[in-house]
C-alpha cells in the first residue's frame, strides 16, 4: 500500500506518466439491448475522458471488429502529446466472430491494422493477449505458440518503431519472468477486491517497472462470488464515504499498491465522470481494512 492513501495521481507506463485512472475502451463497440451504441454518443465519452485528464486509452482492433479504433480516431485525432494509446493483440475478427490469432505472423499483422486504423506511426504500448485458458478464447493446435516466439517478434516490431513497449495479458507469474528480459511494461489480468488470485503476480512486477492493469475491475468470473459493488463492505463503506460502491471498489485498487493503473470502461459520459472521480477518494485506514478483510489473497497467481 502507498505510504499515503492515493498520494500517488499519477503513475508510469513504458516511458509515460499518465494519470492512474484511465479510459477502457471496448465497451464502445459492444452491442447493448438496444444495439451498437451510436457514433455521436461514443464521440463524446472519448473527448470527455481527454477532457477530464485521462491520458491512457486503451484499446484493440479486435474490439467491435476494428469499430473502437476507428471511434478513436475519429474523436481525438490528432492526439493530445500527453495521451498514451495502448493496444493488444492475439486475437482476430474472421467470419464474423472473434477467434485465436497467436502465431507471430498474426500478431505482426495486428499491429499493422492498429497502425491504420488509429491513424499512428507507433502504437505506444502493445499487449499480447496469450490464450493458454479461461475465461475466453483458449488456444488449440497450432495456435499454441510459445511465449518466446512472439517475443522475438514484438521486440522486432518495437526495433523497428512500430510499436513502443511490450506489454502481457493473461499470464502466469512464471510467464512473466520468462518475459522480463525482452523489457515488458505492464501486465492485464484479472485482479479485483474480491477476486486477488493475481496477487502473486502483481509483485512479481514490483522492482522491474511494471505496470499493473486489472480488468473485471468491478467484479468477479469466479461462481457465488458477487460483483465488488455488492459487497456488504464496499456498500457500507460508500454510504459513509458519501461515493457510489463502483467509485470505492476503484478506489480500493488504486490504494492497494501504487503499480496498479485502472481502465474501467463504460459508455456513459455520467458513469466516466463518476470513475475518475474515484482517483479522488481517501480511504481511510479503517476502511481500508474493511475492505481488505472481504476476500483472502490466494496463494496463486490466475
Amino acid at each position: 500500500m502507498p505510504e499515503t492513501q492515493q498520494s500517488l495521481a499519477v503513475g508510469t507506463l513504458a516511458d509515460h506518466v499518465v494519470n492512474r485512472v484511465g479510459f477502457g475502451a471496448m465497451q464502445l463497440g459492444e452491442r447493448g439491448q438496444r444495439g451498437p451504441l451510436d457514433q455521436d454518443t461514443a464521440v463524446a465519452v472519448l473527448r470527455r475522458a481527454v477532457e477530464l485528464g485521462v491520458t491512457h486509452i486503451d484499446t484493440a482492433e479486435f474490439y467491435g471488429a476494428g469499430v473502437v479504433n476507428t471511434l478513436i480516431r475519429t474523436a481525438l485525432h490528432p492526439y493530445p502529446e500527453d495521451l498514451v494509446l495502448v493496444s493488444k493483440v492475439g486475437a482476430d475478427h474472421r467470419d464474423g466472430r472473434l477467434v485465436v490469432a497467436q502465431q507471430p505472423a498474426q500478431l505482426r499483422a495486428s499491429v499493422e491494422d492498429n497502425l491504420r486504423s488509429l491513424g499512428v506511426e507507433q502504437v505506444a504500448v502493445v499487449n499480447l493477449r496469450r490464450v493458454d485458458g479461461p475465461p475466453g478464447l483458449v488456444a488449440t493446435g497450432d495456435q499454441r505458440v510459445d511465449l518466446d516466439a512472439q517475443l522475438a517478434e514484438l521486440v522486432a516490431l518495437r526495433d523497428e518503431g512500430k510499436i513502443g513497449a511490450i506489454g502481457l495479458s493473461s499470464v502466469t507469474v512464471d510467464q512473466l519472468r520468462q518475459a522480463l528480459p525482452a523489457g515488458i511494461a505492464c501486465v492485464q489480468n484479472l485482479y479485483n477486491m474480491l477476486d486477488r488470485a493475481a496477487e502473486p503476480l502483481l509483485a512479481a512486477g514490483h522492482g522491474h517497472g511494471v505496470a499493473f492493469v486489472p480488468f473485471f475491475p468491478l467484479r468477479s468470473v469466479l461462481p457465488g462470488v458477487p460483483n465488488v459493488t455488492e459487497h456488504p463492505a464496499v456498500r457500507a463503506a460508500a454510504t459513509a464515504l458519501g461515493r457510489t460502491p463502483a467509485q470505492i471498489g476503484l478506489a480500493w485498487l488504486l490504494a492497494h499498491d501504487p503499480s496498479i493503473l485502472l481502465i474501467p470502461g463504460t459508455s456513459s459520459v455520467a458513469h466516466l465522470d463518476e470513475n475518475v472521480a474515484a482517483a479522488q477518494v481517501r480511504l481511510d485506514p479503517a476502511t481500508m481494512a474493511a475492505l481488505d478483510a472481504a476476500a483472502s489473497p490466494p496463494s496463486e497467481a490466475r
